[in-house]
């Protein structure tokens, strides 16, 4: 039998108020109150789209009384009161299945069993999860936080900070929709060697796909622990690649969110730590995290440097399109044979290849010789342009918002992935009277 005590309230909003009832006995219960001020705020597109449901947890009989009464004042929300904590995993999983939004946790009556439940609910299920005490020292918040609570509530509650942390649950919820979202297309940028400009690429090809601003567009710098994604873009990132793989289990698009960097072009960057971070991230956590963002993402442009560490992962496998970048000389075309005949010989993953710094009167090498060294023709050649590319470096502005020839090919190579490029074609010969 289960040791679960429920009761359930949906709170509606009024315009009238009527006294405030509680009966821990009743279920499915009906309380009309004056909706928060706070819920009718620049959040309020967000916030009225659906109520929140919200699961209460706590043995406190008062305590527990008082945050259904709050959470009552706020308004616009379906409440199922727990009367004592989950004695086992199967329990605390009946609370997850029933699809509650936000989990709220009282934790003085037993720290240690509430601080494990928090755990368990942050790793198994997407809810946001709150704990409330009275005793706010730091080093309570702070082992709340690392068990995976999102927010931290004093005892006795204020109705603005709660109607606060319910907005933010309420953002981090994800958007309803018909069917499931379609996963974004992954995008993979690896060098045949190094310095063969990957991250050139890789950030001008992330910014050309953000000018369409129908479609959102991360950059992920995984050339790890030396990434300068960041520095190309001339940003300053707060958190890191890193900072998302070392809190793998607790990854979920609004987590992932807080890590993200937004460049002005449009796109948004997960960068390599600023400073030498050593951390050898395992294949399961990368997948996770490229799984997370494709989720949230309708492009996903990993730079993968010159590593082949990554190549059983997702970030290969699933890739749309794998670009190899190369230079004509003696020793790129020898890495990129050796790459392709040991990689890429089989149908998946599409690779295109890039020839960066193509000078075709100065090569030494002719264009058969390079096709017949590469065992395939190249797709894409961009030409040597030092004195844009140099400018870009200086001034950390990328090379795509401005004209260029390096511009036009990367432009022609993003078009190529949204098939932009086509549908404009077509719409063009639409509008022909003849031939």
């Amino acid at each position: 039998m289960s040791s679960l005590q429920q009761s359930n309230y949906q709170f509606l909003e009024r315009t009238e108020s009527v006294p405030f009832e509680h009966d821990p006995l009743r279920s499915k219960s009906t309380v009309a109150t004056n909706p928060s001020p706070y819920l009718v705020s620049p959040r309020s597109e967000a916030l009225n789209s659906a109520p929140l449901t919200v699961a209460l947890i706590g043995p406190d009989a008062e305590r527990r009384l008082a945050a259904v009464k709050a959470l009552g004042e706020c308004g616009g929300n379906d409440v199922s009161e727990y009367a004592s904590y989950p004695l086992n995993l199967g329990e605390a999983a009946k609370i997850l299945d029933a699809g509650n939004d936000t989990i709220i946790v009282e934790l003085d009556s037993n720290p240690e069993l509430a601080l494990r439940l928090v755990e368990g609910i942050g790793a198994n299920g997407r809810a946001t999860v709150m704990v409330y005490s009275d005793h706010a020292n730091p080093e309570l918040l702070m082992r709340s936080m690392r068990a995976g609570a999102r927010e931290f509530l004093t005892y006795p509650f204020v109705n603005d900070v709660l109607s606060e942390a319910l907005a933010r649950a309420t953002a981090r919820r994800p958007p309803a929709e018909d069917g499931a979202r379609r996963a974004g297309r992954l995008l993979a940028v690896m060098g045949a060697k190094g310095g063969s400009g990957t991250t050139m690429l890789a950030c001008n090809l992330a910014v050309a796909l953000a000018q369409d601003k129908q479609q959102k567009t991360l950059l992920i710098d995984l050339d790890l622990p030396l990434g300068d994604a960041a520095l190309n873009l001339g940003v300053a990132a707060e958190f890191s690649t890193i900072d998302a793989l070392a809190a793998v289990e607790r990854l979920d698009c609004a987590f992932l969110s807080q890590l993200l960097v937004k460049h002005s072009s449009g796109v948004s960057l997960l960068a390599a730590p600023g400073r030498f971070v050593p951390h050898r991230a395992d294949n399961e956590s990368i997948e996770r995290l490229i799984q997370v963002a494709r989720r949230d993402f309708d492009n996903v442009v990993l730079d993968l440097g010159s590593k082949l560490d990554l190549m059983g992962t997702t970030a290969y496998r699933e890739a749309s399109t794998v670009y190899l970048v190369t230079q004509a000389g003696i020793p790129e075309l020898r890495n990129s044979n050796r790459l392709i005949s040991e990689f890429f010989s089989g149908p998946t993953p599409k690779l295109e290849i890039v020839i960066n710094r193509f000078e075709p009167r100065a090569l030494g090498v002719s264009e058969e010789h390079i096709n017949k060294a590469l065992t395939r023709p190249v797709q894409w050649k961009i030409p040597n342009d030092y004195a844009s590319v140099r400018k870009m470096q200086i001034q950390a502005t990328p090379l795509v918002l401005e004209d260029s020839g390096i511009t036009r090919q990367i432009k022609k190579m993003a078009t190529s992935v949204t098939g932009q490029e086509a549908a404009a074609q077509v719409k063009k010969k639409g509008f022909r009277l003849f031939g």
